[in-house]
């Protein structure tokens, strides 16, 4: 099966090759025989009934940033006439981010979008994850500054971060007795127009947030990411250390209950995060990590995503 695949991300020249996991895809893809076109975002347009972008013919390479892609030349392309298109540029969540799936909502399923354009429109990591509260910590999603904090006053330390943020952008850990609550909310209120989540702090951070990667609802593979001294967040990209960590029969149970909510919405890549016994997101625009538990001794990730997708295909 060769098939056609167009990439919608962040250009090329800009990413991290040794830990991106749209490269991993686009080099499992070319390994595979895929024709591979690259385009930026910014690129799309709407002409009738027709969905198109400026496109560039790709050919990846599994060496250091600068030396990890050349492009051929740019041209219009309709793209009705791919197979497959990744939608792979970062988030923010935000009405840019929305009205992209609306113009590929145009094309899929014909053209199979992965993850389902309408699918990620109506489950953004911090949304998907409101569906099932008894697997999630104490939770709050809200402005109302007396509901916030009354519920700090419940639960004492508190995580407060934007609803439509990512890569721990926004994130702040506020303990029980700091006074900067209140000047937090004001810059919050300020900056974002939506609604804020906060949540009951999990001690458990310390040991690892872990990310667990599900493809077409199973999982196959975690990596538990440490924070760094004095550091709240986990991210790999603010210091979090990584490790390959096998699933404990907690996580395999959350992944179990959520799997068939994901399977309905046709989600082949998904990444969702665990903090001790708790879920705390289910990552469905740009899940990332696999190049991570690769290099860690663990499956080739990218493999199985592209086993799903032919799978569809076929």
């Amino acid at each position: 099966m060769t098939l056609k695949v167009a990439v919608q991300m962040d250009h090329v020249a800009t990413i991290n090759p040794m830990g991106d996991s749209t490269f991993a895809m686009m080099l499992e893809a070319q390994a595979r025989g895929h024709e591979l076109l690259h385009y930026t975002p910014d690129t799309l347009a709407l002409r009738g009934h027709e969905v198109s972008a400026l496109a560039q013919p790709i050919t990846v390479f599994d060496k250091p940033k600068g030396e990890h892609f050349t492009l051929g030349e740019a041209r219009r392309v309709d793209l009705s006439t791919q197979d497959v298109i990744h939608m792979r540029q970062d988030p923010p969540f935000d009405m840019n981010y929305i009205t992209l799936t609306h113009l590929l909502e145009k094309l899929h399923p014909k053209v199979l979008v992965v993850n389902p354009p309408a699918a990620v429109r109506n489950a953004p990591e911090k949304i998907l994850v409101t569906d099932f509260p008894e697997l999630m910590p104490p939770t709050l999603v809200t402005r109302d500054r007396a509901m916030i904090h009354a519920f700090r006053k419940e639960h004492g330390n508190i995580i407060v971060k934007p609803l439509y943020g990512n890569g721990g952008a926004g994130v702040f850990f506020i303990q029980e007795g700091d006074h900067n609550l209140a000047s937090l909310l004001e810059l919050f209120e300020s900056n974002y127009r939506e609604p804020f989540m906060i949540q009951k702090y999990l001690p458990d951070v310390r040991k690892g947030d872990k990310r667990i990667i599900i493809i077409d609802g199973e999982p196959v593979a975690g990596l538990n990411r440490i924070p760094a001294d004095g550091e709240a967040r986990s991210n790999m990209h603010v210091g979090g250390r990584p490790e390959l960590s096998p699933l404990t029969e907690r996580e395999r149970e959350i992944c179990a209950t959520i799997a068939p909510a994901l399977k309905e919405r046709g989600m082949i890549f998904v990444g969702i995060d665990v903090i001790g016994d708790y879920l705390t997101e289910i990552n469905v625009t740009s899940p990332t990590g696999i190049r991570e538990i690769k290099r860690f001794g663990g499956p080739d990730i990218a493999v199985m995503i592209w086993d799903a997708i032919e799978k569809r295909r076929a």
